[in-house]
Parts: structure tokens; C-alpha cells; sequence
């Protein structure tokens, strides 16, 4: 049996890696961007990226001051026998990211939207907040954490385009994504991961742009049509010199991930999401028996 109690254990588990562990891929992308500037200030910057993530896993200490707001990504099994309760899953996740503030610690950055006033423990109305998945492929449940910055989140943005095809739809798509990154400047903390969603209707574009940025940086779309869209955006995207922290270089940019769904015919909802250099998160899966693996 899958507990609330063990979900609490993993939650805190996972919590303390993503904050304090960048994912090698995050860690190899920094590194190959450092290689590549030959500007001083932008290999300053990612130099200083470097050591920071060095420095936290060392130290077991945040990456980054802001902690992020707390989201999670929750897979069940497909055959339907996950031995668990759904209202376990999400009383061990708010136990767990509760505990993870004071052992950790994290800032306290939940609040009411309107009010402005805190709550203790990164707990509130509707966060951590929680999205499931049915994956026949699991064996369980699976849990990523997905800490989200505020000075990333808040660049967010969204458009209804006129629809277009092919290459036009492309050119289009592109050039709002351009604008949002040139709009954006150094504000999301670059080099960034850019998570782009595209069809569905609005609220699916945007939820498709936030789950982009949980595939491995660099890990190409599995259609080749638009893998290329995301190579030729990112070409692009670094073309605009904006670079590391938004002083100079080539590198504005460490990947683009599209995720798309199909739309209405009147329709081409665009999405943009952006990730900032301290790509955050960690995955746990837990067997039906209890055994856990930390991925």
C-alpha cells in the first residue's frame, strides 16, 4: 500500500534534490554554453552559474533564493491498481512540502493573489498545486517536483494567433515567441529553456508550454518536423545577442521544447513559458508494494 505517509517521505526526498541538484543534462547545457562565449561578461556569468550549482550540491543548500513555487506532476499506473488513494497523494505532498520548508529550508513564497498575505509552509489554496496523468506505462504512481521561479513565471505569456499553415503557421509561431524573448530581456534569468505549447484551446497551450519544460534540455521533439521548429527557433532565439542574465553573449537560449495538441479550425493558441538557467526538478517513482525509486 502506497501511503500518505510515505508520499510525505518522498515528497521531501525529491523536494531537497531538485533545490539543491541541478539534472546533469541542466549541468552539461551551462557548461557547453561557457565553452562556447568568448565575451568576458558572459563567461562570467555562466562561470558564476557553475560554481553556485557546484557550491549548493556540495552544501546541500538552494540554488537559487527564490525556491519556487511549488508544483508537481503526478503519473498514475495505467491498469488502474495503483494502491493508493487520491486524496493521500495530495495529503503527502502538502505534509511533505510543508516539512521540506523548515528542513531544508525553503523561502516562503505562497500568498494569497489578492491579499498578499502568507501562508506558513509554501502551503495554500489550490499549491502546492497538483497535475495528473494517466501513464499505462507506470507501475504505481510517478511524482516530479517542478520548483517555478518567480522571475521566469512572470514573463508567461499567450496569444491567439490567425490561423496559418505549414510554413506561414511556423513563421508566425516563431516571431510571437521572438517578440515574448526579446520582451522579456534578462528578467527570466537566461540562459533560459523555453517551453512553448501550441493548439488545443488557451488553458491547453499554456498547461502544454509549462509540461515542455519538464523533457531533458535539449531532448529533441520525437516528430522530426518539429524538432527542426525547435532547432530553428533556438538558432534564432540566440541570434537576438540578449545572453547570459541579459548582458550580451550567445547563449539567451539553452533549448526549445514545443509541445502540441490539436485545435479547433478557427483557432492557433500559442503559449510561452519560460525556465530559467536553474532548471529545477526530480522524479520519484513508487511501486505498488511501497518500493521506491528515485530517478
Amino acid at each position: 500500500m502506497i501511503t500518505k505517509e510515505l508520499i510525505r517521505d518522498v515528497t521531501l526526498t525529491i523536494l531537497k534534490r531538485a533545490e539543491t541538484t541541478l539534472p546533469g543534462a541542466v549541468k552539461v547545457a551551462l557548461k557547453r554554453a561557457y565553452e562556447r562565449e568568448e565575451g568576458e561578461i558572459a563567461r562570467a556569468q555562466l562561470a558564476a552559474m557553475l560554481e553556485n550549482v557546484a557550491l549548493a550540491e556540495e552544501l546541500q543548500r538552494p540554488i537559487c533564493q527564490d525556491t519556487g513555487l511549488p508544483l508537481f506532476f503526478v503519473r498514475l499506473g495505467g491498469d488502474g491498481d495503483c494502491n493508493v488513494k487520491l486524496g493521500d497523494i495530495e495529503a503527502g505532498i502538502r505534509a511533505g512540502v510543508a516539512e521540506a520548508t523548515e528542513a531544508i529550508p525553503l523561502r516562503s513564497n505562497v500568498v494569497d493573489p489578492i491579499l498578499r498575505t502568507g501562508s506558513s509552509g509554501n502551503i495554500g489554496d489550490k499549491i502546492p498545486y497538483i497535475t495528473y496523468t494517466v501513464a499505462p506505462e507506470v507501475n504505481g504512481i510517478e511524482i516530479t517536483v517542478f520548483p517555478k521561479g518567480g522571475g521566469s513565471e512572470n514573463m508567461a505569456a499567450f496569444t491567439m494567433l490567425t490561423p496559418k499553415q505549414d510554413a506561414e503557421a511556423v513563421e508566425a509561431i516563431q516571431n510571437f515567441i521572438l517578440e515574448m524573448v526579446v520582451k522579456a530581456a534578462g528578467k527570466p534569468c537566461p540562459p533560459t529553456i523555453i517551453g512553448v505549447g501550441v493548439g488545443g484551446s488557451a488553458d491547453v497551450a499554456m498547461k502544454l508550454a509549462k509540461m515542455a519544460l519538464l523533457r531533458p534540455v535539449g531532448e529533441r521533439h520525437k516528430e522530426e518536423r518539429l524538432a527542426a521548429v525547435e532547432e530553428a527557433i533556438l538558432k534564432a532565439v540566440n541570434n537576438t545577442g540578449i545572453g547570459p542574465m541579459g548582458l550580451g553573449g550567445k547563449t539567451t537560449a539553452l533549448a526549445v521544447h514545443i509541445e502540441t495538441a490539436s485545435t479547433h479550425i478557427t483557432s492557433l493558441p500559442v503559449a510561452v513559458n519560460f525556465q530559467c538557467w536553474a532548471a529545477r526538478q526530480a522524479t520519484a517513482k513508487i511501486a505498488p508494494d511501497g518500493r521506491v525509486e528515485y530517478l
